[in-house]
C-alpha cells in the first residue's frame, strides 16, 4: 500500500508540473467562448452615481470581500506550485479576494506536498476553498478524507471538482463516475464545513446544478466553456494516438458559462453561484453577475501574472477591479444588489 501510495504521489507530482508549463505554453483555450460577447450592457448616460461610491462588498461563507470575485482553483502539491500558490494567497488577501486551491489529492498522498497548499499564514482573513475531485469519492476516499484535507488547508469550504472528460483523455484517468451524486451527498452531510461542486470548463446545466443543491451542495460554480479546455492540455500529454486524434473533436465541447448561469439560476433561485469559464476582464465579471452569478471566478488568465510574481498579479487584479466598477458605473448600478436589478443586460443578434 505504502509502495503504491508513493508511486501515486510522484505521478501526480509530475502531472501538476507539466499541467502548468501546458497552461502557460500551450494553445489549451476551448474554441468555444465564455458566451458573453452574446450579451451586451446598455449604456446609461445619466448615471447620477459617484464613481467612487461604487460598492463591491461581498461575502462568501461567512467572511467578508471587497469584491464578489474569486481566485479559481488552479494548482498546488508542487515546489513550483507552492510559489504560485503563495503569490495568488497575498494578493487575494491584499486585495480582498476569496482563494480556492488546486486539487488537494497530492496534499493526502504526501505530506511534503501539503505545505503548498498552506495558504492561511499568507491569507489570514479571506475565504479559502479546499478541492478535491469528486471522482476519487469512487477511489476509496471519503468524508473523512475530506475533512482531513479541510484540516490541512485551514479551508471555509470544500469543492468537489467534476472532470469526466479529463479523466477520459488523461493517461492516468479515473472513468468510474458510477454512483458518485449519492457519494457526494454523503460528504455534504457528514462534513462541518460548506461543500461546492464545480466542473471545470465543460459546464454545469439547470438539472444538474438542482441535483446537486437537493443533495446538499451549499454553492455550484458552474465553470463553463469559453477558458481552459482539459481535453487539451491532456492531449499535449498523450502517447495514445488514438486518444489524441479524439481529443480534437472535443476542442468546442461544452455549455458556455452564460448559458449556464442562466440555467442554474432558473433551476436554483436560492442558491449560491459562481460563474467561471472564460472570464477575461471585469465587464465579462460584471455580465456573469447580471446574469445570476453572486461570485465570479478567475483562473488561467491569472496564471501567467501569478508565476512572474505577486507584484504583477496584484496589478492584474487591479484592473479587473476597476474594469468591474466601471461597468457599474456605465449602467448606473450603486452596488451588487443594482448589477441585476438595473435590467441593463440583454442578449444581442
Amino acid at each position: 500500500m505504502t509502495e503504491r501510495l508513493q508511486r501515486d504521489s510522484t505521478e501526480t507530482e509530475r502531472r501538476k508540473n507539466e499541467h502548468i508549463e501546458l497552461c502557460l505554453t500551450e494553445d489549451v483555450e476551448n474554441r468555444l467562448t465564455g458566451g458573453f460577447e452574446r450579451y451586451r450592457f446598455r449604456h446609461l448616460a445619466l448615471p447620477e452615481l459617484r464613481f467612487e461610491e461604487i460598492g463591491t462588498a461581498a461575502s462568501f461563507l461567512g467572511r467578508p470581500l471587497s469584491v464578489p470575485l474569486l481566485i479559481s482553483s488552479m494548482t498546488g502539491g508542487t515546489e513550483e506550485a507552492a510559489r504560485i500558490n503563495r503569490h495568488l494567497a497575498e494578493v487575494a488577501q491584499k486585495r480582498g479576494w476569496g482563494l480556492a486551491l488546486g486539487s488537494g489529492r497530492a496534499a493526502l498522498e504526501r505530506e511534503d506536498a501539503a505545505e503548498s497548499f498552506r495558504m492561511r499564514r499568507w491569507a489570514p482573513s479571506i475565504p479559502i476553498l479546499a478541492n478535491l475531485g469528486a471522482v476519487q469519492l469512487n477511489l476509496g476516499y471519503g468524508p473523512e478524507h475530506c475533512r482531513r484535507l479541510v484540516e490541512l488547508m485551514e479551508a471555509d469550504g470544500l469543492v468537489l471538482h467534476l472532470n469526466g472528460l479529463q479523466e477520459v483523455f488523461q493517461p492516468e484517468g479515473d472513468t468510474d463516475f458510477r454512483g458518485l451524486l449519492g457519494r457526494i451527498e454523503s460528504v455534504c452531510r457528514e462534513l462541518e464545513v460548506p461543500v461546492g461542486v464545480k466542473e471545470v470548463g465543460w459546464g454545469i446545466d439547470g438539472d444538474t446544478a438542482r441535483r446537486l443543491q437537493e443533495a446538499g451542495v451549499r454553492f455550484i460554480d458552474v465553470a463553463g466553456a469559453g477558458g481552459t479546455s482539459w481535453s487539451q492540455v491532456e492531449k499535449a500529454r498523450l502517447r495514445d494516438e488514438v486518444r489524441r486524434q479524439a481529443a480534437d473533436s472535443f476542442a468546442d465541447w461544452g455549455i458556455p458559462t452564460a448559458e449556464c448561469l442562466i440555467e442554474a439560476r432558473q433551476s436554483v433561485p436560492s442558491g449560491v453561484l459562481i460563474g467561471s469559464g472564460g472570464i477575461k476582464n471585469g465587464v465579462d465579471a460584471a455580465k456573469a453577475l447580471a446574469l445570476g452569478a453572486d461570485l465570479v471566478g478567475f483562473g488561467r488568465s491569472l496564471l501567467a501574472a501569478a508565476v512572474v510574481s505577486a507584484e504583477s498579479l496584484d496589478q492584474r487584479l487591479a484592473v479587473i477591479e476597476y474594469e468591474l466598477k466601471a461597468a457599474m458605473f456605465g449602467i448606473g448600478a450603486a452596488n451588487l444588489d443594482a448589477i441585476r436589478a438595473t435590467g441593463r443586460i440583454a442578449r444581442i443578434g
